[in-house]
């Protein structure tokens, strides 16, 4: 049986897209849809005076958060089957549970609370960080929400982190019919960099042509999984979150990897996933790589 898209809903302005973008993407690959609030309004119980809304207010509120979101996937597309939950628990850790049977977790990038100078709320950040399955976080401008650049962007990083996100994003274009760019950045280090610009030169060259050879053997297998994406590769010398942020302003969706060490409990996401969660132009999709 395939596992359901998650979302994580809580009634804010941010969880909307995020239910129309689960739902456009639950049809592109026929998956069922799970529409989850996590509450703890339990936990509140003979504090109402404190909080402003006593047990059986924040029971109803939670279920119509819930009933609202399921409204309007229906409208978005009533062939997309949906289901609905309110857990007792925190928001994170029911979107965190929730994953442990779900194709991916989806959620907004602010939600109820959030401050609105923040560029990602907490829940998203949080869950971005320590999910095993892949998380998207829906944000960026309308086209890249609406899908009309119909490009997916890929960002190549360290082998070893990557396969599960290369697998994911030919996944991903190949149902949608879209190119798929694929960005492996390279720098050279500083003590290799010279006054003299033909010795600074080889060493550019090396980078490069190692860069090119990664690329090429990270992508062997998927290209031949899946003949008929249609592949294009760059490497490009510069920091890879600034390269990655600048060329998500074409993309659809952003794919990165990420560590996730057995044991650890802590946030793993590195820099550049980081940075695109809070300023890429396009949703973001974080792929973990069990090492």
């Amino acid at each position: 049986m395939e596992l359901p898209l998650v979302v994580g809903v809580d009634g804010s302005d941010g969880s909307l897209p995020a239910v129309d973008w689960a739902v456009d993407e639950a049809a592109r690959h026929g998956l069922p849809l799970r529409l989850v609030y996590g509450s703890l309004w339990e936990r509140y119980e003979g504090r109402a005076p404190s909080v402003g809304l006593d047990r059986p207010a924040r029971q109803v509120m939670a279920d119509h958060i819930v009933a609202s979101a399921a409204e309007r996937a229906g409208r978005r597309n009533p062939d997309v089957k949906v289901t609905t939950d309110v857990l007792l628990a925190d928001a994170t850790d029911a979107l965190l549970q929730e994953g442990n049977n779900a194709t991916a977790l989806i959620t907004g990038s602010r939600g109820r609370g959030e401050l609105k100078g923040l560029l990602l709320g907490s829940v998203g950040l949080a869950v971005a960080a320590r999910a095993h399955c892949p998380v998207v976080v829906v944000r960026g401008d309308k086209a890249g929400l609406a899908g009309t650049h119909e490009r997916i962007l890929l960002g190549a990083g360290d082998p070893a982190t990557s396969e599960e996100a290369v697998r994911f994003a030919f996944r991903e274009a190949e149902v949608r019919g879209c190119v798929l760019d694929v960005v492996r950045t390279w720098r050279v280090p500083a003590y290799q960099t010279s006054d003299a610009a033909e010795a600074a030169e080889a060493p550019g060259q090396d980078h490069e042509e190692r860069a090119r050879t990664e690329l090429d053997d990270l992508l062997r297998e998927a290209m031949a999984d899946h003949p008929g994406v249609r592949v294009q590769r760059a490497t490009v010398e510069g920091p890879a979150r600034r390269v990655l942020v600048h060329r998500s302003a074409a993309a659809d969706l952003v794919i990165v990897g990420a560590r996730r060490r057995q044991g650890h409990v802590g946030l793993q996401l590195g820099r550049v996933a980081h940075t695109l969660l809070h300023h890429a132009q396009c949703p973001v999709a974080v792929v973990p790589e069990r090492v």
